[in-house]
């Protein structure tokens, strides 16, 4: 696999990261495109293309927002350089991404270094009901779909009932137009981007990969998003 670093961690992302430790995000600050964008998205689009059922999922009921979120990413692009007409989009590496809005979040997966879950209500639960996961640290799509988020998070040790609970809050809270975001933090063996099996731990762990994941909703649908841009740089890399 590719090995794909980035040259430093953001300064926001330097601390020790805690659950949920969220803050407001600016508003059109939950997409970000940094220096490993090109291989970045080399790799997402061998990945989308290869192992589609592993790292792509889109039930019918998640189209709509998967649409308004297409939308809504759209107008943010220009500012990093897109270009972007009724048909296609031109990205930054020279890439052409055909514009199919039959096909809104497998279209934005081609277009954004951001990783993309949709997760709608469902009693007194969010449910993920489609995501973009090229880049999963320790968790298989397969595993997770159509489940709620308690059920998404049962492996993680720290994620018990109370934090559980105010997770639920966040989702159930956060107002369009002002996103959340958190960051985690963790040491690796392997620079691998795509990591779905469980971390190897030991002595020699040469990599530092963190997360950094912002939780937005969606007006029209009401849909929430929750994005994750993933960063990894060799140890001792750390500040931007």
């Amino acid at each position: 696999m590719p090995v794909i670093l980035q040259t430093r961690l953001p300064e926001q992302q330097t601390g020790a990261p805690r659950l949920p430790g969220t803050g407001p995000c600016g508003t059109e600050d939950w997409l970000l495109m940094d220096e490993a964008y090109a291989p970045q998205m080399a790799y997402r689009e061998a990945l989308l293309a290869e192992r589609p059922e592993a790292v792509f999922y889109q039930s019918e009921t998640a189209k709509p927002a998967a649409s308004e979120l297409l939308e809504h990413a759209l107008a943010l692009l220009p500012r990093f350089g897109f270009g972007i007409d009724t048909k296609a989009v031109v990205c930054p590496d020279g890439r052409k991404v055909t514009l199919v809005r039959s096909q809104p979040l497998w279209t934005l997966a081609h277009l954004v270094q951001e990783d993309l879950c949709i997760l709608q209500k469902r009693g007194d639960e969010h449910v993920l009901t489609a995501a973009a996961l090229c880049f999963p640290a320790n968790w298989r799509l397969a595993d997770k779909i159509e489940q709620p988020l308690t059920a998404i998070h049962s492996p993680v040790a720290e994620y018990d009932a109370d934090i559980a609970r105010r997770v639920q809050r966040l989702f159930d809270g956060v107002r369009a137009g002002r996103p959340l975001w958190r960051f985690n933090k963790l040491h690796y063996a392997d620079a691998d981007l795509h990591q779905p099996r469980r971390r190897e731990t030991g002595s020699d762990m040469p990599f530092t990969r963190s997360e950094r994941q912002c939780i937005l909703r969606l007006p029209e649908s009401d849909a929430v998003v929750f994005t994750i841009h993933t960063y990894v740089v060799r140890d001792g890399d750390t500040v931007a």
